[in-house]
């Protein structure tokens, strides 16, 4: 008899999301929404879904995703449906949470049981920009071309919107948030509605994995080894350096794909990426150490000409990445503040010149000083690759955020404490004198107020002054220790989860430009002034031509260098694999393509079965409306589809009974060995995960 819980009698009983291979990306965030609602009711914990029969759901789920949906926005909808049921507002039964950690779940199985093939082309499908009037005549006009701009016609109606105020991470909350209101509603009638969902436009699976905090779903071995190809170059988007190139997903290969494409490799871009930094470095030195205060010396001048070229990459990183990524990595704050500090030193540094201030230059140099906090960390941002700095980078951030909320606590208290000594002590300590002695105090040295706790007030000072040394350096101070104690173990306890995540950020955030030519900072420079005053009067046929020309010229050595280091790796690896294998021509992903379920693998104590059950997928055989609808040899209608045998000799209800009462039957023959008295559950079935 099958258990009232099995995976069976749930398939049967459940109404699967129907999911068309051109359906948008609204339609399937709703349908897979309904699902989730409807089905997972309960409160479980991500372990427990993973695990348990709370989980029996997903399982079908995914076996149903995988025989019938082919749709590339699949994994996209899903993750856009995990970060959106984990911003809901808390509920008592927590039920948010399991959605949420469902839908994770539900993504990377469906990975796992697909082939990597498959799985890269369905990471990296970017949601498309929904077509109007408006852009297509923009972009047949083709006339309002900037530096900024794709070389290619097709991609400038999206590099539009991206940097624009919907795709700003206060407008993509605020549309995820609003996205109840669509799944409560019907599709019918609502074309003219605006679409909630449209921030998440431009955006790939994994770049929306990242900004919806999947990291469950960023360290599975799959996705890893997607990365981990987008890293090492096996995975590229461009194969060829011209005009007429398209961006797409494909495998590289060697012998047929333009040697200059590898300049937009990530590992190779952070490379020289640490080497300008390192330069830069250089320069900052030099001029701190020669600091002439009269005139601009030439190590000056090539300061400014790294500053601004840094600049200028990061404002193109910020476009091409959008405001919602672009915010993930952390090391973006740090080039934030490098750039910031630079200005103000430029712009102290030239009045101080004009007005012949020495105060001025002083101050301008001072101002240049603090640039080294955030550049020598900046460098060693190549560490994150670590995985022991991989996780302490998290630890600390999710540290000083919860240090900056305690310190809000200490702030009010600590004002309270100053006007009521400074009111007291009006005759003896001046404001600014109490201050720093209440700062001391919080500091631990305690014994400064309780010298000067009678100066303050003969009656209420030292009751008040030993009242404020308890709660600074007991209290607050304990209290501090305890919740970054706690915030560190918290990150520490998912190390693995958090370095991967932390080096996914990293990898995607160097490959989702969308631009053809990518220039090396200094060489950014190159385009800024010689070629982008040409736009007004050269088409941009031409210009494009130029900017495929000067790349070629100025980085000629850089991918010499690139080439060199390659060669000589393959030789030491002695032609050993690669992430992804390469010694086959080449060949794009195309995402609209039928997805081909990979050939199940048998397990070994169930190979006598793999001939009869290994196409079954635990789902009945039933045509009833909730059963997944498998298409047989005769029925199917895609070339690219496999062929699923449902002529099964034999049932599997019957196998699994049989397979039970193996089990009870060996159950009870331990518990007689071992002279325990039979269960009243022995001859009850167990229930085998799927």
């Amino acid at each position: 008899m099958t258990p009232p819980n099995s995976p069976m009698v749930e398939a049967s009983a459940v109404k699967f999301p129907e999911i068309g291979p051109k359906d948008s990306f609204v339609q399937i965030v709703k349908t897979l929404s309904v699902y989730f609602i409807d089905e997972i009711d309960t409160p479980s914990t991500f372990d427990q879904l993973r695990t348990t029969s709370a989980g029996n759901k997903i399982r079908i789920l995914v076996e149903h995703l995988v025989m019938n949906v082919t749709n590339p926005a699949l994994i996209n909808a899903l993750l856009t449906l995990k970060w959106h049921f984990s911003i809901l507002e808390a509920d008592d039964r927590a039920l948010n949470e399991t959605r949420a950690s469902a839908c994770e779940i539900v993504a990377w199985r469906f990975l796992s049981r697909i082939s990597e093939q498959d799985a890269v082309n369905f990471c990296l499908y970017e949601l498309p920009q929904p077509t109007h009037p408006e852009s297509t005549e923009a972009v047949d006009a083709g006339d309002n071309v900037t530096e900024i701009s794709s070389l290619l016609p097709q991609f400038r109606a999206r590099e539009s919107i991206r940097p624009g105020t919907s795709s700003t991470r206060v407008d993509l909350l605020r549309s995820v948030s609003h996205m109840g209101d669509l799944f409560a509603h019907e599709m019918d009638g609502e074309d003219d509605e605006e679409d909630p969902t449209s921030s998440f436009t431009g955006l790939n699976g994994l770049e929306i994995a990242a900004v919806a905090d999947c990291k469950k779903f960023l360290s599975q071995k799959i996705v890893q080894r997607v990365i981990t190809g987008i890293w090492k170059g096996d995975i590229t988007f461009w194969e060829k350096l011209s005009a007429n190139t398209k961006k797409k997903p494909q495998f590289y290969n060697r012998r047929y794909s333009d040697a200059f494409t590898r300049l937009r490799v990530p590992r190779y871009i952070k490379a020289f990426e640490v080497l300008f930094f390192a330069t830069f470095l250089v320069l900052y030195y030099a001029v701190l150490i020669e600091r002439n205060p009269y005139h601009i010396t030439p190590f000056e001048v090539m300061l400014y000409i790294w500053l601004a070229s840094f600049a200028y990459e990061e404002l193109g990183e910020f476009i091409d990445a959008g405001s919602i990524f672009y915010a993930v990595d952390i090391w973006n704050g740090c080039d934030l503040f490098i750039i910031l500090i630079g200005a103000v030193f430029l712009v102290t540094r030239t009045i101080g010149l004009v007005k012949d201030s020495d105060k001025i230059i002083d101050i301008s140099f001072d101002i240049l000083s603090l640039e080294a906090l955030f550049m020598v960390p900046r460098i060693c941002s190549l560490l994150s690759l670590h995985p022991y700095f991989g996780t302490l980078i998290p630890c600390l951030k999710a540290m000083a955020r919860d240090f900056v909320k305690f310190m809000v606590v200490v702030a009010v208290l600590y004002m309270g404490f100053l006007t009521t000594f400074t009111l007291l002590a009006r005759d003896t300590f001046t404001l600014s004198e109490m201050s720093w002695i209440l700062i001391k105090v919080f500091f631990g040295s305690s014994y400064l107020g309780f010298d000067i706790m009678n100066d303050i007030s003969p009656q209420l000072g030292p009751p008040l002054m030993l009242i404020f040394v308890c709660m600074t350096n007991i209290l607050l101070i304990t209290s501090l220790i305890s919740i970054l104690s706690d915030s560190f173990s918290k990150v520490i306890a998912h190390a693995r989860d958090e370095y991967l995540f932390v080096y996914s950020v990293y990898v995607l955030e160097a490959s989702t430009s969308n631009r053809l030519t990518h220039f090396y900072p200094p060489l950014n420079l190159f385009p800024l002034i010689f070629i982008r005053p040409l736009r007004l009067f050269i088409s941009s046929e031409k210009l494009r031509s130029i900017r495929i020309v000067v790349l070629k010229i100025t980085h000629l050595p850089i991918v010499a260098a690139i080439f060199l280091f390659e060669t000589i790796h393959a030789q030491i690896k002695g032609g050993g694999a690669s992430t992804f294998s390469s010694t086959e021509p080449s060949f794009h992903l195309d995402p609209t393509r039928n997805i081909r379920p990979p050939r199940p693998r048998p397990r070994p104590f169930l190979s006598s079965r793999a001939n009869t059950t290994k196409t079954s997928q635990h789902f009945p055989t039933g045509d009833g409306p909730s059963s997944p609808k498998i298409q047989t040899g005769k029925e199917i209608k895609h070339p690219g589809m496999v062929v699923v045998d449902t002529n099964i000799p034999l049932s599997l209800e019957k196998k699994v009974d049989g397979l039970n009462e193996k089990i009870a039957e060996l159950t009870a023959l331990i518990m007689a060995q071992q002279g325990l008295p039979p269960s009243d559950d022995s001859a009850g079935e167990a229930e085998s995960p799927l």
